[in-house]
């Protein structure tokens, strides 16, 4: 009986050496789910900066939370379609975790000078930890990449603050009646 050949389309004189290099290169089964690799939310975590080279994420930082890192690779597309745009910019920081407010030039009181912006910023705990100087410098450093080229903008970093009343109320019933005694 004879071994089942894997189809290949090496005409029929190939010399031996093409055939053996035809057998050692068949494709087989990948060890890890292909799809998955191109997927922010299946992708590894030490796979994801390779993920985020190849969508063109232009800064990538080791210390930033998962959460983050994920997030950026899932709206680098959309980002990069729209690059130079405040829509692009919006996404930037919102893939951050944070949000963000753009008055431009002819929006402020007084007016501005021209092709300038404010931008005012929150950005919401990153998993569980308050935003950090240097994690701030990396957001606006990714707004400085996004934002219209010929614009220039004036920073504010807002802060978000969430705070719960609670009120307690307590109820006991109580039935009263008047007893009077008469003695005789």
């Amino acid at each position: 009986m004879a071994v089942p050949r894997a189809p290949n389309l090496l005409p029929p004189n190939a010399t031996h050496a093409e055939r053996g290099l035809a057998r050692a290169i068949v494709a087989r089964p990948l060890p890890v789910d292909i799809t998955a690799l191109w997927d922010a939310d299946r992708c590894p975590t030490a796979l994801l900066p390779w993920l985020a080279w190849a969508l063109s994420v232009d800064e990538w930082k080791a210390y930033w939370p998962e959460t983050v890192k994920r997030a950026r690779v899932r709206a680098a597309i959309a980002i990069q379609r729209r690059k130079g745009t405040w829509g692009s910019v919006r996404d930037v920081v919102a893939a951050f975790g944070g949000s963000i407010l753009i008055r431009e030039w002819w929006e402020m009181q007084p007016q501005g000078a021209p092709h300038t912006f404010e931008a005012v910023m929150t950005i919401a705990n990153q998993g569980g930890e308050t935003a950090t100087a240097k994690f701030v410098d990396d957001v606006i450093g990714e707004i400085s990449r996004t934002k219209p080229v010929r614009s220039h903008f004036t920073f504010t970093q807002g802060m978000q603050a969430s705070a719960g009343i609670g009120a307690l109320v307590g109820a006991q019933g109580t039935t009263f009646r008047r007893i009077q005694l008469i003695g005789e």
